[in-house]
C-alpha cells in the first residue's frame, strides 16, 4: 500500500470480498521527512489510515536495504553506462514481485495484490497470461513485463478491470480518506522530480564536464557537467540555440558528449534488447514473429518483427516504419493484441 488511491482501493475491495487482508507499506528509501509520492511520512500515514477505516491489519516494512542494492544500484550503473534507466520496472522485478513475495512466504500469506492497472488470467492448460488494464489511459502492463508464471500465479490486480473513475468512486463509497488524492507521476525516490540533483548528490562521479555538440557539423555548441542530465529525444533544457528545434540525438559516453540536432535524425529502424524475459516462461518463440511493441511507457504500440536470440535472453526488433527517440536503458515490451508477451532493456538503437 503506497498511500495512494489505487492500492488503497485494491486492499479495501479484497477485504470487502471476504479475503483476510494485511496491508503492507514498503519503506524503500529514507527521505528524512521529505514528502514525495509514495515515499515519506504522509504516504505512510495515509496507508495506515486507510487500513484503520476499512478495518484490516497493517504493517510497515523497511525494504530500503534490498532496494538500495538492486533498484538504486541499477539506476546508478545505467547512468554510468550512458543509458536512461527505468527504475519502476526494476522495482517491480526486484521488490514488489520478489522481495515482497519472499515476505509473503515468511508470513504464510498465499497471495499478493497491487494497485496496478493490468489484468491476468489462467487458460485451460493452466498457463497464466498478463494483459493490459481495462483503462487504456492508465494501463501499467508496460512496467510489469518482467513478471513470469510464478509471480502471476500468486498475484491479484483488483483495479485492473476497471477505470480510474470507478476506482475513485469505490474509494468514496468505502469512505477512504484518499479518494481525492492526486496521482503520483514521478519516480518515488527522487524528491522534487529533480533527477539531475539526485544523481549529482548520490553518484558524484557522474559529474564530468563535457561538450554539447551539433550532430550534423560536429561543432561544439555549449558545455555540460554530466551526460546523466540528458536523454535521447529530449528537447527542453539543452542550453543551446541553433536557429531550429533541436533534440538530443545520442549520448556519447566514451567521449562524454551530448549530440544534438534536428528531429529527423532521431529516426531508427530498430533496436537490440537484452535482459529479455517472457511471460509464458519456458523456451521463447522459435523464430521471428510479428508483434506490437512499446518503446516508452506513454507511447503507442508500433508494428514490428521481433527475433529472439541467445536462447531468448536477447532480441532484435525491426520496426515496420522507423521510430523516433529510441533511448538505450528504457524498456521495450512485446504485445500480442491485448496480451504482454515479454520485453527487455534497449541496449542499442539501429540506424
Amino acid at each position: 500500500m503506497s498511500g495512494g488511491v489505487d492500492s488503497s482501493v485494491s486492499a479495501a475491495l479484497l477485504h470487502e470480498q471476504g479475503y483476510r487482508v494485511l496491508g503492507s507499506h514498503l519503506k524503500l528509501i529514507h527521505l528524512d521527512g521529505v514528502e514525495h509520492g509514495c515515499c515519506g511520512p504522509r504516504a505512510e500515514a495515509d496507508a495506515a489510515e486507510v487500513a484503520r477505516v476499512a478495518g484490516f491489519d497493517f504493517e510497515i516494512v523497511d525494504m530500503s536495504p534490498v532496494f538500495e542494492r538492486t533498484v538504486l544500484a541499477d539506476f546508478f550503473a545505467e547512468h554510468r553506462a550512458g543509458r536512461t534507466p527505468n527504475p519502476c520496472v526494476r522495482c517491480n522485478e526486484h521488490i514488489k514481485f520478489r522481495a515482497f513475495l519472499d515476505r509473503a512466504d515468511q508470513l504464510g500469506v498465499d497471495l499478493v495484490a497491487t494497485g496496478h492497472y493490468a489484468r491476468s488470467w489462467r487458460d485451460a492448460d493452466g498457463a497464466w497470461h498478463l494483459g493490459r488494464g481495462l483503462d487504456g489511459a492508465k494501463d501499467q502492463s508496460y512496467v510489469l513485463h518482467v513478471l513470469g508464471q510464478e509471480q502471476l500465479r500468486r498475484t491479484m490486480f483488483p483495479v485492473g478491470g476497471q477505470t480510474k473513475a470507478e476506482t475513485r468512486a469505490h474509494a468514496l463509497r468505502l469512505g477512504l480518506p484518499v479518494a481525492g488524492k492526486p496521482d503520483s507521476q514521478e519516480v518515488c525516490f527522487v524528491p522534487g522530480a529533480d533527477h539531475g540533483a539526485f544523481l549529482a548528490e548520490h553518484a558524484p562521479d557522474l559529474v564530468r564536464a563535457g561538450e554539447v555538440v551539433d550532430a550534423v557539423t560536429g561543432r561544439a555548441l555549449a558545455g555540460h557537467d554530466g551526460t546523466f542530465r540528458y536523454t535521447v529525444g529530449q528537447r527542453r533544457g539543452l542550453g543551446v540555440s541553433t536557429g531550429q528545434r533541436s533534440y538530443v540525438i545520442e549520448l556519447d559516453r566514451e567521449r562524454n558528449r551530448v549530440l544534438v540536432g534536428p528531429g529527423e535524425l532521431l529516426a531508427r529502424r530498430g533496436l537490440v534488447a537484452d535482459r529479455v524475459t517472457w511471460v509464458a516462461g519456458g523456451p521463447p518463440p522459435g523464430g521471428p514473429f510479428e508483434a506490437g511493441v512499446k518503446v516508452r511507457y506513454q507511447g503507442a504500440d508500433v508494428p514490428a518483427v521481433v527475433e529472439p536470440a541467445d536462447r531468448g535472453t536477447t532480441a532484435r526488433v525491426e520496426f515496420r516504419t522507423p521510430q523516433r527517440a529510441i533511448a538505450p536503458g528504457q524498456s521495450v515490451v512485446f504485445y500480442g493484441a491485448e496480451e504482454v508477451l515479454g520485453g527487455g532493456v534497449i541496449r542499442e538503437a539501429l540506424r
